[in-house]
C-alpha cells in the first residue's frame, strides 16, 4: 500500500497495514475516504498487536476526528492511557473540548465518566454540566445524554444539595421541558422515602405547573408518577381540581378529562366516567379507538 499519506511516515516506518475485510465479493462496499482507509488500517494493526504506545495514542486522536461513534477506539484509547501512565484530567479537558460538536455521542459521554471514575470525581463537573444544558449557541437544553450522566455524577458523588433549584431554574427558561421534570423526579425519589407528606407536597408543585400550561403533557406525567398506585381520590387538591376552573375551561384540557374520568372509575360513578371517555374520543380523534375501550374497560 506504500507509506502512509495523512500519517507521519517515519513514525508508522515498519508496520504493516491491515486493510479491512469485506470478504471475497463485497455487495456494496463503502467508498472511505484515502484518509480514513488509512488511518482506520493502522488502527487495525496496532490493535491485534495489542500496542499501547504513544503513536497508538496519538493514533485513537485521529480515528475519533474521523469517526467519534467508534467505540472500539474509545475503549482501545482508555488502555493506552492507563499503560502510559497519562493523567486523566487532562483527558477529561480533552473530552470536554470535543463535546460542543457531538453532544449526542454515546461514545463521548462514556468516556467523560470513564475519566470522571478514574479521577474520583471533579469538583467542576455540575458547572460544566450546567453550562452545557444552558448553552444558547447549542440550544439542547433537553439531551438525553447530558441528563443521564448529570443523574449518575450526582448519585455517584453524593451532590443532591442544589439540583431541586437546579431544576427549578431549567424550568423557568422552559415549563415544558420534561428532563428537568425526570431529574425532579429522580432526585425526590433518591433523597426522601416517597411518603405520603412529600407525595402532597409534589402534587401542589406540580399543579402551580399545569395551572402556568394546563396542556403541558410533561406536568401531567409527573403528576400521574407522583401519586401512582395512591389512589386519585384520596388526594384532595386533585378533587378540587378535577370540579374546578381547570375543568372548565374551554376547551377543557384532555389531561383533566381524563383526571376526572379516572376519578369516576375510583368513586364507581359509572356513567359519568364512560360520559368523560366518550367526550375524550371526540375530542381527541387520533387516540378515539384508545378511550372508546377505555370506556368499554368500565364495568
Amino acid at each position: 500500500a506504500g507509506p502512509p499519506l495523512y500519517l507521519d511516515a517515519l513514525v508508522w516506518e515498519g508496520v504493516e497495514r491491515v486493510p479491512q475485510d469485506d470478504g471475497p465479493d463485497p455487495v456494496v462496499p463503502i467508498n472511505y475516504s484515502v484518509e480514513f482507509t488509512e488511518a482506520m488500517d493502522y488502527f487495525r494493526a496496532v490493535l491485534q498487536a495489542d500496542e499501547r504506545s504513544e503513536r497508538a495514542l496519538d493514533l485513537t486522536e485521529k480515528v475519533i476526528a474521523l469517526n467519534a461513534a467508534n467505540y472500539t477506539v474509545w475503549g482501545f484509547r482508555r488502555d493506552c492511557i492507563d499503560a502510559l501512565g497519562k493523567d486523566w484530567a487532562e483527558e477529561l479537558m480533552w473530552v470536554t473540548e470535543l463535546a460542543p460538536d457531538n453532544p449526542k455521542n454515546y461514545q463521548i459521554w462514556h468516556h467523560r465518566r470513564c475519566c470522571l471514575k478514574k479521577l474520583g470525581g471533579h469538583p467542576d463537573e455540575l458547572a460544566f454540566l450546567d453550562d452545557f444544558l444552558t448553552d444558547e449557541e447549542l440550544e439542547d437544553a433537553k439531551n438525553y445524554h447530558a441528563w443521564a450522566h448529570r443523574q449518575w455524577v450526582v448519585k455517584e458523588f453524593g451532590l443532591w444539595e442544589g439540583e431541586l433549584a437546579f431544576v427549578e431554574r431549567m424550568l423557568e427558561m422552559d415549563i415544558r421541558n420534561n428532563s428537568a421534570y425526570n431529574q425532579r423526579m429522580f432526585v425526590i425519589k433518591h433523597t426522601t422515602d416517597m411518603g405520603r407528606p412529600v407525595r402532597e407536597r409534589e402534587v401542589d408543585w406540580v399543579l402551580q405547573k399545569i395551572a402556568q400550561v394546563p396542556n403541558n403533557d410533561s406536568s401531567w406525567a409527573y403528576l400521574r408518577g407522583v401519586v401512582a398506585g395512591q389512589g386519585l381520590s384520596s388526594y384532595d387538591a386533585l378533587k378540587q381540581m378535577a370540579a374546578g376552573a381547570m375543568c372548565e375551561r374551554m376547551p377543557p384540557p384532555l389531561h383533566a378529562i381524563e383526571l376526572q374520568a379516572d376519578l369516576c372509575v375510583e368513586e364507581g360513578s359509572k356513567d359519568e366516567a364512560k360520559s368523560l371517555f366518550s367526550k375524550l374520543a371526540s375530542d381527541d380523534s387520533i387516540r378515539a379507538k384508545y378511550w372508546n375501550w377505555r370506556a368499554a374497560q368500565v364495568a
